[in-house]
């Protein structure tokens, strides 16, 4: 990656990596090509290649660009003093919220990043998607799971609440008028109401 990219208007840059998370997020590594990126991005073939060498080059990085982006929100959102899990999951969200006013298909990069197969492109962001991991997971050890485990089918009730969510993400990326304020409205009430059943 050049890093003279930086040295673009941040409206260009933007454009670039919206253009190549979205079509990483719709159709994968493989089926995504940068004659499509370039066509949503508005710019020449050339002028991604000056930039990123190569397809496996824009995915590296918008992969790393993302979840430092996202790991920044999350480091503003999350209160070091909570360790109610609900709560915990709730700032999280208020992170993705803001993550996706800038990059409206960041989530569905993510998830769809974690199921790619390629090994060219599994391969080049590993150690991103370990950093992202750990990130999640030093927020998530906050939580007081003593409280979660004590209610009964409480792994059945998270991963529900875990696939929820994912849907509705999904649900509202694909809709004509995309909101990330009314995606994060509709996750909260669901934490709300999983959450109920633990109390």
């Amino acid at each position: 990656m050049n890093a003279k990219f930086f040295d673009l208007k941040k409206e260009k840059q933007d454009r670039m990596i919206n253009a190549a998370i979205k079509l990483f997020a719709l159709n994968g590594y493989t089926h995504a090509s940068t004659d499509d990126i370039v066509k949503e991005a508005h710019i020449s073939k050339g002028l991604l290649f000056h930039y990123f060498e190569s397809k496996i080059g824009v995915y590296t990085f918008v992969y790393d660009y993302i979840v430092k982006y996202y790991s920044l929100e999350l480091s503003g959102a999350i209160d070091p003093d909570e360790a109610d899990y609900f709560e915990l999951r709730k700032q999280v969200e208020i992170g993705k919220m803001q993550t996706l006013k800038a990059y409206p298909y960041m989530s569905l990069f993510l998830s769809k990043c974690f199921k790619e197969t390629v090994p060219e492109a599994a391969a080049a962001i590993k150690d991103s998607m370990l950093q992202y991991e750990n990130n999640l997971g030093t927020i998530m050890a906050r939580a007081d799971w003593e409280a979660v485990r004590a209610v009964k089918n409480n792994e059945m009730l998270i991963n529900m609440l875990d696939s929820t969510l994912d849907t509705i993400t999904e649900k509202h990326l694909r809709s004509e008028d995309f909101d990330p304020e009314a995606l994060y409205k509709e996750s909260i009430a669901y934490i709300d109401l999983v959450a109920g059943l633990f109390r």
